[in-house]
This record gives structure tokens, sequence and C-alpha cells, in this order.
């Protein structure tokens, strides 16, 4: 989770100082995307689990 708000600050601040579409916002977006798909399946995994 802390890496997930990390990000957020840092592309929003890249995104107002570059632009949004500039390179290291985009860059930045997808990591930040890649890093809340994997938080979303562990949450999905966790919750089967629990119902198991």
């Amino acid at each position: 989770m802390d890496r997930i708000e990390f990000l957020r600050n840092k592309m929003t601040e890249i995104a107002f100082d570059k632009g949004f579409t500039s390179n290291e916002a985009i860059t930045t977006s997808q990591e930040l995307d890649k890093l809340l798909n994997l938080y979303e399946s562990m949450k999905q995994v966790n919750g089967q689990k629990k119902v198991e």
C-alpha cells in the first residue's frame, strides 16, 4: 500500500510539472497500474480463501 501511495503522489507531481503525457508520467502511471492490478488480484485470491 505504501508503494501505491508513493507512486500516486509521484505521478501527480510529474504530471503537473512535465505534463500528463510526458514519458515519465506515462511510465509511472503504467507502474502504478501494474501494482494496482496485482493488489486487486491478491485481494480476490484472499477473499476466495476466506469463503472456502
